[in-house]
């Protein structure tokens, strides 16, 4: 296997490619003055089993379209088989039809990926795993939130308190606490489909004095996790930290959050930011070699 190294997740790619000692092919990349993408693969991948490596968090568009130009090119180049490791996988939170007239996207960008010649894809923390039954070829979804907890236990957070911020993401938080080794809970959220306005109940915990992690798949815009905090400081824990698998950490969301009471933010490199200090690379190059 090879490991093709896409202009999102460079550095990803090339830790997966010493993971599994291999070579790491380079990718060549522009974009036109009308904005259009230009790649080229920098190494030969002739009757050689291949791996993308691409994120596609913002601009989602954009790299949306480089990987399938990557994968369009490995198969035009002779590539016996591809797959496409992306860590964020764009679109994947529309995974059904709530308001008549709408795409479900998730579908629509597996179709897409599939034309250009993805067979396989690997992905982490998808928002819901039940799109990814509808997808044309194998794809499986990894969860790195036990990375995210052993991260804790290294910095002496041992049986912290895992919370999710919504019910519905409790799964999260008790994967976390089966590596923390403490307690779980979850607090209250309703978001309007129309607005996309969140609300957030509170919820009574036994946390005075403890120290306390938010974890959550995806921080965008961060408004969640604020209203969570600023719940959670009524309730005098020891210190409050949140774990993200995937940091989009639009504007200033990062400042935002920081600002509300928590004392660090910590996400995994599925989109690289000044908080990914936590690497994917070791789940991702044991599924590639399995």
């Amino acid at each position: 296997m090879k490991i093709i190294l896409g202009p999102a997740s460079t550095q990803l790619g090339q830790k997966i490619a010493e993971t599994l000692k291999t070579e790491a092919v380079n990718v060549a990349f522009k974009t036109f003055p009308d904005g259009e993408n230009y790649v080229r693969l920098e190494g030969r991948v002739q009757d050689e089993e291949v791996a993308i490596v691409q994120t596609t968090s913002p601009p989602q568009d954009t790299r949306l379209v480089q990987l399938a130009l990557m994968a369009d090119a490995a198969k035009r180049n002779g590539a016996g088989k591809v797959a496409a490791v992306v860590p964020y996988l764009a679109y994947a939170r529309q995974d059904t039809m709530f308001l008549h007239g709408e795409a479900i996207s998730a579908q629509a960008v597996a179709r897409m990926l599939s034309a250009a010649g993805v067979e396989r894809l690997l992905t982490v923390n998808v928002h819901q795993e039940k799109v990814l039954t509808h997808f044309p070829f194998p794809a499986k979804s990894v969860s790195a939130v036990p990375l995210l907890a052993e991260y804790f236990i290294k910095r002496g957070l041992k049986k912290a308190f895992a919370l999710s911020p919504d019910k519905g993401a409790i799964y999260i938080a008790e994967e976390a606490q089966k590596v923390l080794g403490g307690e779980c809970g979850y607090l209250e959220k309703n978001r309007d489909r129309h607005t996309g306005q969140v609300t957030i109940k509170r919820k009574t915990f036994d946390i005075r004095g403890h120290p306390v992690i938010i974890f959550d798949d995806i921080i965008s815009s961060g408004g969640t996790i604020v209203s969570a905090a600023n719940i959670l400081k009524e309730l005098k824990p020891q210190r409050i930290c949140v774990a993200c698998v995937h940091p989009l950490l639009i504007g200033e969301a990062e400042k935002n959050i920081l600002n509300a009471g928590v004392d660090e933010i910590i996400g995994t490199d599925s989109v690289p930011s000044s908080v990914s200090k936590v690497s994917l690379a070791p789940i991702l190059s044991r599924e590639l070699a399995s």
